[in-house]
């Protein structure tokens, strides 16, 4: 027997009526017995039932366990480029005859491109297909990196606004890729996801370092370094348009409401925890664009005074210390990411402001270390390096967290404009200006003193003095961070719908009703 539930609007009997015949999946009708249709697609073999089911979502898996390795593998080759120019970077001075301001103007254009494309790119990520968006930027940066390779002494300022324009292509990959892991994992699984994608930073600079270094040795000349990038670029670009797969923006969060762009631009900058990350984040980029574009010079300039190494007049120069800076960088990347995430996790046992306290305590003890690098360097190389791989770890462990808060604290439709908002700012307060900078002072610091070896190492170091300070600013904004973390983190979630797809009605979304 089946009984069917009545909706109550009957005039007699109970609320149950039992139709005979419903248990051997027929049922009788006044007119006689009906028996359910059966067609081929409702016959399935044992092996169907059994095999079927599990398969797909273990197939969906494995497809958002390689898109997102694909994605990595991108962000990789995005930093490599970026930094195979620093790891030739007394080769570059050497062979168009600039000083440190004009070598330090490659990674400023660079980077003030980048912040400025990065909120373009957040909009259109937003909106439009964001795997074509990253493939072409990829194949864009590829084209004229190589072609910046064939730029004679005579036109430096050519290989500058090649930078900048290289520096467009890579925004449209840094800004949208991470909202695209975003919305393929959730939880814990995006947490790991997240610190293998920005594990790429530290790996793809020490790359850049080793790359830019060896190739050069081994062609005799530094053009070829910019050759090795634009090949793998293309490569990992037709990867993304064939493998990645198009996620629908919030998927994993069931989000389906999208607000404008001046309403989104309104909520991020209201959002206090958002904003304080985004600054201590900015203090994170000017240290590392600083040290990264000139401490394998000022270990050089070291050695030198120490009588270790001889001055380069002429090229090729030593890539020693450019290698070995790389190595660090890429081990120290490593160490950073599991420091950070296996710091966060036992963190969260004791409170739940983990995240942003772990980020203040990295940074506060990166500065420490950075600032022993220029006390050991007057005397001995290897204390120097030694002190850059503990203040580097540090350093680098907040990285993967940082992105994660933002995915906390931001909700999933505005997370690409989130992302852009936040590279622009940490490059336009960061690394836009920083490598530019110590160049200057440098050379400002050299015009009042007597031209010499000693006075290049030293007016160098007096300026890269400047980043730990810096630093240690930047764990006061993590601090400021962890006061506001829980209050925004709740507002999230408010706005997000239940869990439960079939509940009776729908969730808290104050935020979203106040726009619409």
């Amino acid at each position: 027997m089946m009984c069917l539930e009545s909706d109550g609007a009957g005039t007699g009997g109970s609320s149950q009526d039992c139709i005979p015949g419903a248990e051997d999946g027929g049922v009788e009708t006044l007119s006689g017995r009906m028996n359910p249709v059966t067609s081929v697609l409702d016959i399935k073999s044992p092996e169907m039932e059994s095999t079927s089911l599990p398969e797909k979502p273990l197939n969906m898996r494995r497809a958002r366990v390689a898109a997102a390795g694909i994605l990595s593998v991108g962000n990789v080759l995005n930093y490599l480029d970026r930094y195979t120019v620093a790891g030739v970077l007394l080769d570059i001075q050497q062979h168009f005859g600039v000083k440190d301001s004009g070598a330090g103007l490659l990674q400023t254009v660079f980077i003030c491109s980048f912040m400025v494309a990065a909120p373009i790119f957040g909009y259109l990520g937003d909106r439009f297909n964001r795997k074509v968006i990253l493939s072409c930027g990829i194949f864009f940066w590829s084209a004229i990196t190589l072609s910046s390779s064939f730029i004679s002494k005579q036109y430096f300022w050519l290989l500058v606004l090649s930078r900048g324009l290289v520096g467009i292509g890579e925004a449209s990959y840094s800004t949208i890729a991470p909202t695209i892991i975003g919305d393929l994992f959730t939880k814990n699984t995006r947490t790991l996801m997240l610190s293998v994608f920005y594990f790429a930073i530290p790996l793809g600079s020490g790359l850049g370092y080793i790359t830019g270094s060896s190739v050069k040795q081994v062609a005799g000349d530094w053009r070829w370094a910019l050759r090795v990038s634009p090949v793998l670029g293309m490569i990992t670009g037709t990867l993304i348009l064939i493998f990645v797969p198009v996620a629908k923006r919030g998927h994993t969060e069931q989000r389906k409401a999208q607000s404008s762009w001046f309403r989104d631009m309104k909520a991020l900058i209201k959002n206090r925890s958002y904003v304080f990350s985004s600054l201590a984040t900015s203090t994170v980029s000017f240290a590392t664009g600083a040290l990264g574009m000139w401490i394998p010079l000022y270990l050089y300039r070291a050695q030198v005074v120490q009588k270790v190494v001889e001055p380069c007049n002429s090229g090729p120069c030593s890539t020693k210390d450019s290698l070995i800076f790389g190595a660090i960088t890429c081990i120290t990347g490593f160490l950073g990411v599991i420091t950070g995430a296996g710091a966060t996790k036992w963190c969260r046992l004791k409170t739940q402001r983990a995240d942003p306290l772990v980020c203040a305590v990295g940074m506060l003890g990166s500065a420490i270390f950075i600032c022993l690098v220029f006390v050991a360097a007057k005397s001995s190389i290897e204390a120097a390096y030694i002190c850059i791989f503990a203040g580097e770890t540090l350093l680098f462990s907040n990285w993967a967290i940082t992105a994660d808060m933002l995915m906390y604290v931001v909700i999933p439709t505005r997370r690409a404009t989130a992302v852009a908002l936040q590279s622009f700012t940490s490059h336009l307060l960061g690394d836009a200006g920083s490598p530019y900078l110590i160049g200057f002072i440098s050379d400002l610091i050299q015009e009042n003193t007597n031209k010499s070896p000693l006075w290049e190492f030293l007016s160098l170091g007096y300026a890269l003095m400047l980043c730990p300070f810096v630093v240690v600013l930047g764990g006061m904004f993590f601090l400021a961070t962890a006061l506001y973390f829980l209050e925004d983190r709740a507002k999230a979630e408010q706005q997000e719908p239940c869990s439960e797809p079939f509940t009776v009605g729908s969730c808290s979304d104050s935020e979203e009703a106040s726009i619409l």
